[in-house]
């Protein structure tokens, strides 16, 4: 199974589709709490490659961007294998 992490912030409607839909394929993830000027926020701008928005996913390490990016996937049919790894 793959290593999972999602940043996040509170009352993000984006955070919420993304966590919903890793909830829907039933696997577990990682979340750190990313508000403005956290640490964590910082960590993840830093991982991703300069993305200054949330949520930001991480499948085994790899940035596969936010929401939109982790729903494109899905729509690919890209995604299950990407967890499977």
């Amino acid at each position: 199974m793959a290593q999972i992490e999602i940043y996040t912030q509170p009352f993000c409607p984006f955070c919420d589709r993304a966590r919903a839909l890793l909830e829907r394929k039933g696997v577990a993830f990682t979340e750190h709490d990313a508000p403005n000027g956290s640490q964590a926020r910082k960590d993840a701008i830093a991982r991703s490659g300069g993305r200054t928005t949330v949520p930001q996913i991480f499948i085994n390490g790899q940035s596969v961007g936010g929401s939109d990016d982790l729903a494109a996937l899905e729509r690919a049919g890209k995604l299950d294998a990407l967890l499977a790894a």
